[in-house]
């Protein structure tokens, strides 16, 4: 990169003349009393990929939530609590794996009858 010292004085004038120009125009915004954000430093702050976090309405936060927990209800399969949605008629709710009481006494006598096997075969030797 070929930067001569014209090059760098040109460029500090430049960046100057915007910071004056910044100031005027934050002077000319400034007193609006917006509050919402918008004012010119704000604005210019952003343009520049600088900033602070964006704000969000109530409204608007109480939608995304509302959208999220509905998500959320259909991906669980369930009605979505206070969702404001029709509700659904309750069903009684599949059990997914775990062991009955008859496979965990099958369970118990297969494995009680692996170990006597192995005590059997551990004597013998």
């Amino acid at each position: 990169m070929d930067l001569s010292l014209n090059k760098l004085k040109e460029a500090i004038s430049i960046r100057t003349q915007i910071e004056t120009l910044e100031r005027r125009l934050a002077g000319i915004f400034g007193g609006s009393g917006g509050g919402g954000g918008g004012g010119a430093a704000t604005v210019m702050r952003r343009a520049r990929g600088g900033g602070g976090r964006r704000t969000m309405s109530a409204a608007t936060r109480a939608k995304l939530s509302a959208a999220a927990k509905a998500r959320w209800a259909k991906r669980r399969g369930g009605s979505g609590g206070g969702g404001g949605g029709a509700a659904k008629a309750a069903k009684p709710a599949k059990r997914k794996g775990g062991l009955t009481a008859a496979g965990r006494r099958k369970l118990s006598m297969m494995m009680k009858a692996r170990w006597a096997a192995r005590r059997r075969a551990q004597g013998r030797k």
